[in-house]
């Protein structure tokens, strides 16, 4: 076979198992619609090309919507992204609620306008509450690509799924995982390299993961965990006012205003 008919075996072969969807510059225009909503919440720090909150909206809208569409092969891309538009009030809100967490939580943050510009654990819990609102309406992949966006961008993993109070803030951050059934409460604090995961997966007689289940822990209010602290299991519920130390391992639950040490 010469390289004219090993070209043409192999599109038939790639054609013939090609998807329904075309993906092909979805991922690009949903995490363009983030930087542009993250623009119109924040146009004084945030804001990459000076344009008014109206253009940045504008442009969020428009790429959502037409990548919304395009996943789910219908219409509803307008209308996820119209109740979308409309939650971003509250999601600024809790959004100050987490830099109001950050500078009364770090002493060496100098101001609210460096954890805007320069905390990765901004970029990451912003990528959160937006995709959060947008999972919670069931659309597909859009809150993985946004959360997934930050992941890349500040090594903080957060599933979109996961429940998370307000005043919540990650110091350093680099290496932090919190899965999609994980519930966090208020004025919680958490270090690097801190995971809130699965203990274990549950498998069907066939051999597959059972999915849909509750596998993270949850997290009450006012609860510290320190770094490289790992809590598992779906089970797990660490009670409010909690001190997680260092490097912990931890599968079972712990009552309300312990301090757990290795």
């Amino acid at each position: 076979m010469n390289i004219i008919e090993a070209l043409a075996s192999a599109e038939k072969s790639l054609t013939s198992r090609a998807g329904t969807i075309t993906y092909n510059g979805i991922k690009e225009s949903i995490e363009s619609a983030f930087i542009n909503i993250q623009s119109a919440m924040f146009p004084s720090h945030v804001n990459h090309k000076e344009r008014t909150i109206a253009e940045s909206l504008r442009l969020a809208s428009k790429s959502l919507a037409s990548s919304i569409s395009r996943l789910m092969n219908d219409s509803d891309g307008e209308k996820f992204t119209a109740m979308l538009i409309m939650k971003l009030p509250e999601i600024k809100r809790l959004l100050l609620t987490d830099i109001t967490a950050a500078y009364e939580g770090d002493p060496a943050a100098k101001s609210p306008d460096e954890i805007i510009l320069s905390y990765p654990a901004f970029t990451a819990i912003s990528a959160y509450r937006t995709a959060h609102e947008l999972y919670v309406m069931g659309v597909p992949l859009v809150p993985r690509i946004i959360t997934e966006y930050a992941h890349r961008l500040t090594g903080i993993d957060i599933h979109p799924g996961a429940t998370i109070g307000e005043y919540f803030f990650i110091d350093h951050g680099t290496g932090v995982v919190i899965g999609e059934t994980s519930t966090i409460g208020k004025r919680v604090k958490i270090y690097q390299n801190v995971t809130i995961g699965a203990k274990s997966f549950d498998v069907a007689p066939d051999g597959t993961l059972v999915k849909g289940i509750k596998r993270h822990p949850d997290i009450g209010n006012n609860v510290v965990i320190y770094a490289g602290a790992t809590i598992l299991g779906g089970d797990t519920v660490i009670g409010d006012n909690c001190v997680i130390g260092g490097n912990v391992w931890l599968t079972h639950s712990v009552e309300a205003g312990q301090v757990v040490v290795r």
